[in-house]
């Protein structure tokens, strides 16, 4: 499904597209705007969701598979996908972020409830990653400013809710949170019929590599 200028009920007001409702579709949702596309419900796509520019719903964004921006990414639910979450700039939910796969952002991640990811989570170079609750990756965190996990108001918070879990932090710094390392994650595949274990991170590269070639 394509959703440009001439998508019906789209109007360009304010400097911005907006469509009063949702936008649902069982198929890949591509996003072919030049400015910043605001749904009044959720947007939902039975794989992927591509955006040329900069995407806010005032429900959750869902894909089954990748949700992918050149801009930002906002909601104020949830924002999920079944393999990766990756903007140009920043990621911001009053929900939770969660992802099998990796999520990164050129900009921030912020959360208002938890951030969970398969992979890594990866924030830009001049920007943070925070969270109301806990912050998950199975292999590596990075950002190029602070951290903060369990900064909930709403909540008496235990250890639990403010636990920052990752293979190793790569950069960034813990303000706020209780830091905990486990170790370089793997993962196993089958090559020639033997089974090996890589990091996340190669596992990733390849997986790309092989999509990128179809």
């Amino acid at each position: 499904m394509i959703l440009d200028k001439n998508y019906k009920g789209l109007e360009f007001k304010n400097g911005r597209y907006f469509y009063d409702g949702n936008i649902e579709t069982t198929e890949n949702l591509e996003i072919k705007l030049d400015n910043l596309l605001e749904v009044a419900g959720y947007i939902e796509a039975g794989w992927s969701i591509k955006a040329s520019g900069s995407i806010e719903a005032s429900g959750s964004i869902e894909a089954s598979g990748y949700i992918e921006a050149g801009g930002s990414i906002k909601a104020s639910g949830s924002i999920e996908a079944g393999w990766s979450i990756k903007a140009s700039g920043s990621i911001e939910a009053s929900g939770s972020i969660e992802a099998s796969g990796y999520i990164e952002a050129g900009g921030s991640i912020i959360a208002g409830e938890s951030i969970e990811a398969g992979e890594f989570i990866k924030a830009g170079e001049s920007y943070g990653i925070s969270a109301a609750l806990y912050i998950t990756a199975q292999d590596t965190i990075s950002c190029g400013l602070k951290i903060f996990a369990g900064i909930c108001t709403w909540k008496n918070t235990e250890d639990s809710d403010k636990t920052i879990t990752c293979s190793k932090l790569l950069s960034g710094t813990v303000e706020y949170g209780i830091l905990k390392e486990t170790g370089e994650a793997k993962k196993k595949i089958t090559i020639d019929g033997k089974e090996i274990e890589i990091s996340l991170e190669s596992f990733d590269a390849l997986k790309r590599s092989l999509e990128e070639g179809r």
